[in-house]
């Protein structure tokens, strides 16, 4: 027993040897060679530019060995390359908590805050290098940079309170060259943009500025904001949304989205609506959407140039007119003078649609759609002194050939001469209104003699050279395509 003793007790170094070992390669939930093999596969796929994956190998990485001060350092990289300096930072402080010599991580370190207008804490970086390597190259261009580029915020600053806001610009624009990650400033010049006016810039820099820092929710309600003003309905939703994904019960994003959220949803099926060809559920959607927003001017304009090309295409003229004048009272647009004038040509005021498709083409003058809309307006103003087969049957120009069918029935039912028999004058009347009738049948209902019609040309038009010398062989329009109705002719 006693010899037992002895021999487990010279063991016992031995023992609680491997027993550490164990600890440290195992209760750390990887050993050295699997540590190895993630920090070799980081490094492979940083190499071909998959950060994501190196990113998720150095993760594993510094869970198996925390001390490693490369594998941080490496992490850090990764991160600076995905355009998180947020988290790089945190991995580069690590490092140099771990090895405070470390000028590489040093170097970056300084060269992060820097790029976030962190002036002094770049300075101090910078300068302790140069303790350690007062010839480095990178950390001696790094810290020149820093004195003339926080001269050129102060400048900018100064400016702006001296309301010389293009030279405000001028000088905050020359600092983000330097510090381009600072959201800071791109707020800064956000906000004096729009004291220039210049909206769109400011929408520019607002965007930047929550880019880069996530927990923005002031800047997200701001760039909604603005978004909005500009008649971007469903980008001001998007923005709007990620501010209530940072805080759900946000006092200002929230009304605002409940408020954009319907008039997008609105203006959108507007504009589905539209591309169907449905025009009576687009007017339903875009009048909606005006109901619910009468006050910002560009999401009024967006409103009405809708309600401008739905109305016209229904050849509801009047409101169409009314709605075109409206948008372009606000803004002057290409396709709302070519919709009013389309209005125009259905109200058969034809030098009123010339006019606004020359108005169009005074903006673009290669513009297609007005070209030819003035060519078809000069036409269909020769062609009203002739018949209108439209107005003859009592149809819209954009029935369908059901429909004109359907009012054809009709009106050869009533204007058939034999329904005239006693009296001859009205006799004499239905004659030449069912020729008209019959003729309108023939033009409307075949496809290419409608199209020749509506671009201004009739085609049984003798001087045309089109139809042929007109009715040839009247007792064809007799054949009514089975029409139920039987007709004769007593003709003196």
């Amino acid at each position: 027993m006693l010899v037992r003793t002895n021999s487990l007790n010279k063991l016992r170094p031995y023992i609680a040897l491997f027993l550490v070992e164990f600890l440290l390669e195992y209760c750390n939930g990887a050993t050295q060679a699997e540590i190895n093999n993630h920090l070799e596969l980081g490094k492979q796929f940083l190499a071909r530019g998959q950060l994501a994956d190196a990113l998720s190998h150095y993760h594993a990485a510094v869970e198996g060995d925390p001390t490693n001060y490369l594998t941080y350092f490496k992490r850090g990289t990764v991160y600076l390359a995905l355009g998180k300096s947020k988290n790089a930072l945190a991995d580069l402080d690590k490092v140099l908590e771990l090895k405070p010599d470390f000028v590489a991580a040093r170097n970056s370190r300084g060269s992060v805050h820097l790029k976030l207008a962190n002036f002094e804490q770049a300075q101090l970086d910078f300068y302790n290098v140069l303790q350690q390597d007062p010839y480095n190259e990178e950390a001696n261009d790094l810290i020149n940079r820093i004195e003339p580029t926080v001269e050129n915020e102060r400048l900018a600053k100064y400016y702006y309170a001296q309301d010389d806001y293009h030279n405000a610009v001028h000088a905050l624009s020359q600092v983000l060259e330097v510090s381009p990650w600072a959201a800071r400033l791109y707020e800064l010049r956000a906000e004096i943009h729009m004291e220039i006016p210049d909206v769109l810039a400011a929408i520019s820099d607002y965007k930047a500025a929550t880019k880069l820092q996530t927990d923005n929710t002031a800047g997200y309600h701001k760039l909604a904001n603005l978004l909005y003003q500009l008649g971007h309905v469903t980008e001001a939703l998007k923005s709007v949304r990620e501010c209530l994904k940072l805080d759900p019960d946000h006092k200002d994003c929230f009304p605002l989205y409940k408020k954009i959220k319907k008039v997008e949803k609105q203006l959108t099926d507007a504009e589905t609506f539209k591309e169907e060809g449905n025009f009576g559920e687009c007017i339903a959607s875009a009048e909606k959407a005006l109901k619910n927003e009468k006050q910002v001017q560009m999401v009024v304009y967006e409103t009405q140039k809708l309600l401008c090309h739905c109305y016209s295409k229904d050849e509801q003229t009047q409101e169409a007119i009314e709605a075109c004048t409206q948008a372009l009272n606000m803004h002057q647009d290409l396709n709302t003078y070519c919709d009013r004038a389309d209005a125009y040509l259905q109200a058969e005021q034809y030098d009123d649609a010339v006019r606004d498709f020359k108005a169009a083409l005074e903006i673009d003058q290669g513009f297609q759609r007005a070209k030819e809309g003035i060519q078809r307006a000069q036409k269909m103003q020769q062609q009203s002194e002739r018949r209108d087969y439209y107005k003859i049957l009592d149809v819209k120009r954009s029935a369908s050939k059901k429909e004109i069918v359907k009012a054809y029935r009709k009106a050869a039912q009533k204007w058939h001469p034999d329904n005239y028999q006693t009296d001859e004058k009205m006799k004499k009347i239905a004659e030449k209104k069912f020729i008209d009738i019959a003729a309108a049948k023939e033009v409307l209902t075949d496809e290419e003699k409608r199209r020749q019609f509506d671009n201004g040309e009739d085609p049984l038009d003798p001087e045309s050279g089109k139809g042929g010398g007109g009715f040839n062989n009247f007792h064809q329009f007799h054949n009514f395509h089975g029409s139920p109705f039987q007709f004769r002719f007593h003709f003196n």
